[in-house]
């Protein structure tokens, strides 16, 4: 799918929903790709958010780039943080040394990038925090200055409507901590995940193939 298809069909998620246009941003997650190809699949139709999952590749890919907004999607490492500088949302926080340390180098960087907390999604191999811990986790990573703008979650690898439950109790949890991101959907599940109440979709296949 072209970028502009995806784009409709998140305007047409948000439609059915009842949810105003644009409500849910897209994020472009270009991990893998080089600059030749996020132009042409991306940037030729607008400023989007870009999206790397690997440190490293951040790092080179928003010091070519540095006008772009960058998004962290992937597991984080204690001796990656550094090259978090760039960054405006961390979308994959689970645990408090990584609030911490981003604290910590962000004092040295004059400027910290906003986070969201990635939610379990119930399947062992999967990273996140408990569902059930969400609220002390989240006290604790707001007691180290940063601000948590909203949750983040993986949909499992299961049925369309386990897939829904996922994302609307994550929904739902957001809601009850005061908290209005929710990054949710990827190029398999966004419309669902629009429909549930997500405010950022990472696509990433789906624009490059």
């Amino acid at each position: 799918m072209s970028l502009p298809e995806v784009l409709a069909a998140i305007r047409q998620a948000e439609a059915a929903s009842g949810r105003e246009p644009g409500s849910a941003r897209l994020v472009a997650v270009t991990k893998g790709q080089d600059f030749l190809s996020i132009e042409r699949s991306v940037l030729k139709y607008g400023a989007f958010p870009l999206g790397e999952g690997r440190a490293q590749e951040l790092r080179d890919k928003a010091a070519a780039r540095p006008d772009l907004e960058w998004h962290f999607l992937g597991p984080l490492q204690r001796n990656k943080v550094k090259y978090l500088r760039p960054v405006t949302l961390v979308h994959s926080l689970e645990e408090i040394w990584q609030a911490e340390a981003i604290a910590q180098a962000a004092q040295s960087w004059g400027r910290a990038p906003d986070v969201l907390i990635q939610v379990h999604n119930g399947e062992v191999q999967k990273h996140g925090v408990d569902p059930e811990k969400l609220p002390g986790f989240y006290s604790s990573v707001r007691e180290t200055g940063l601000t948590v703008r909203g949750l983040m979650v993986m949909a499992p690898e299961a049925d369309e409507a386990q897939v829904r439950r996922v994302f609307e109790d994550t929904a739902r949890r957001a809601h009850d901590l005061g908290l209005s991101e929710l990054s949710m959907g990827m190029s398999g599940d966004y419309p669902l995940a629009v429909q549930a109440g997500s405010t950022l979709v990472r696509v990433g296949r789906s624009l490059f193939t």
